[in-house]
């Protein structure tokens, strides 16, 4: 048999629905893993009760659904921001994110692998305060490394996210996020693709891919417009056919940033493009 793609959905797409509702909808559409964004859980998500945490995983598993990981981390509680100069607040912060490597783990249950967290969140690691591009890039690795040890030690992964310049301007490319990997140098940090935000790059998406391969963990899929796979004319067939040669090990998942379509129809109709797409692979 030949490669297997895992694919997962992010779950801010079903917004409003019960957790067991969407999990329910969305193995029933195929998916084989759900992405949740802490904020459409709690609006302070690390104040989530141990139990509340342990009947969240109980309805993952039960509806067959492999718990992926977080993104949109920053998100809720509001105010917060990693690369301030405000060291109470950037501590805050930074605090927020071990508080969310415990819940990443907690939701995940007993497994070697507890998921990986996505670090996006634009508006909270971008220069501010007076802060040149670099002083909050440096607040940025230095931060990253501090929460290294915990991630590690509960078995997940932190994945600082390229954005585009119209978004943030700290990290910018796939390349600067494998140079911050790389001066890090601890396996508990590492990156991720999103289609999406790689409209800036310069060179095929499919071609970066490749060459930072070793360090991405997590690929997410998207039109360039931010709606669904499928509701545009992105060619995901490149990439993709870049990670089944390569064999890659995490999950392609779709996010999306227009929730305008009823969220079963983007659910529906992103699966079906993506696996269209395979399909055309002959793997």
């Amino acid at each position: 048999m030949g490669y297997q793609f895992k694919l997962s959905l992010c779950n801010e797409v079903y917004q409003g629905w019960k957790l067991a509702d969407m999990c329910r909808s969305m193995r029933g559409f195929g998916y084989q893993g759900i992405e949740i964004a802490p904020f459409t859980l709690a609006e302070d998500p690390p104040r989530i009760p141990a139990a509340q945490r342990r009947e969240y995983r109980e309805i993952m598993a039960g509806e067959g659904l492999y718990f992926v990981g977080l993104h949109w981390l920053m998100a809720a509680p509001k105010g917060l921001h990693v690369t301030t100069p405000d060291e109470e607040l950037r501590k805050r912060s930074w605090d927020h994110v071990h508080a969310l490597i415990d819940l990443c783990a907690d939701l995940a249950g007993d497994r070697e692998d507890c998921g990986v967290m996505v670090f996006g969140s634009p508006q909270q690691r971008c220069a501010t305060g007076g802060s040149s591009r670099a002083e909050a890039t440096k607040r940025f690795i230095d931060g990253l490394a501090s929460v290294a040890p915990h991630a590690a030690e509960r078995r997940v992964t932190v994945l600082p996210e390229a954005l585009p310049s119209d978004q943030c301007d700290v990290l910018l490319s796939l390349e600067e996020a494998v140079e911050i990997v790389r001066q890090i140098n601890h396996p508990a940090i590492q990156t991720m693709f999103d289609t999406h935000n790689a409209v800036e790059e310069t060179e095929p998406h499919a071609v970066l891919v490749d060459r930072y391969f070793d360090y991405i963990r997590h690929v997410h899929v998207n039109e360039m417009d931010g709606r669904y796979p499928g509701a545009g004319d992105y060619d995901f067939k490149p990439v993709l056919e870049v990670l089944a040669r390569r064999n890659f090990p995490g999950w392609v998942s779709t996010e999306v940033f227009d929730f305008s379509p009823e969220p079963e129809t983007i659910a529906r109709e992103a699966i079906a493009h993506l696996n269209r797409e395979i399909a055309k692979l002959g793997l």
